[in-house]
């Protein structure tokens, strides 16, 4: 088994690159199409060199996905007052990126490919000096990969089940324990909906509160 060896750096166009075969992470190409318009390409990607063969993206499939959808010339969008940091609005830009070329064997370009992908997943974050970092952007949360209700999330984050049992558990014999309870297993992006539709409640930190606002706001679109 080899290492990478750093072969060179180049501005390569995207025809010439191929994929990673068999790449298992899913990206949200359309958030890194819009951090490359408001930030430019910041990271390279780490190209692989084959004697004689193709140019293997090894790390930054998504970011080459995500030049490649913005697509060849001007794309007459400016962000922030700036021009596109993809193209610079020239409308003779050809899909191209910057890219770290390295060599090394199969087994290397595999797990170079599995850690650049894994890596981001088993850290973390810390809540305040994220806030704090946001706090910094004046409210243009563009190109960050956060929105709006993401900071109104972190800022006031829905309580825990174990804090509404401890605020909510009826006393014994109490005649709210005779009410219903629902429990819902939902999807990652029903939960965000139903965040997102109840990010005006009058008690955000209450999730049945928001479940109320929610009826409320039903009944008032169908009265009948």
């Amino acid at each position: 088994m080899t290492q990478t060896t750093y072969l060179r750096t180049a501005l390569l166009p995207l025809s010439d690159l191929t994929p990673f075969p068999g790449n298992a992470r899913r990206g949200n190409v359309g958030t890194i199409l819009e951090s490359l318009r408001r930030n430019g390409q910041y990271r390279s990607l780490i190209v692989r060199e084959l004697p004689g063969g193709p140019l293997v993206v090894l790390a930054g499939n998504h970011t080459a996905e995500a030049l490649n959808r913005h697509g060849a010339g001007d794309c007459s969008q400016t962000i922030g007052g700036k021009p596109c940091g993809v193209c610079a609005n020239d409308p003779g830009w050809t899909p191209s990126a910057r890219c770290e070329v390295v060599a090394c064997d199969e087994d290397t370009a595999r797990r170079v490919n599995l850690i650049d992908n894994r890596a981001a997943e088993k850290g973390s974050q810390d809540p305040d000096a994220l806030a704090e970092l946001l706090s910094f952007l004046d409210n243009d949360l563009t190109g960050s990969g956060y929105d709006d209700v993401d900071l109104e999330r972190l800022l006031a984050p829905p309580p825990t089940l174990e804090e509404l049992a401890d605020t909510y558990a009826p006393p014994e014999g109490g005649t709210a324990a005779l009410w219903p309870v629902l429990r819902l297993r939902v999807s990652p992006e029903q939960r965000d909906a139903f965040y997102d539709l109840t990010i005006t409640c009058p008690d955000p930190n209450d999730d049945a509160a928001r479940f109320q606002y929610l009826l409320d706001r039903a009944r008032a679109a169908h009265p009948h």
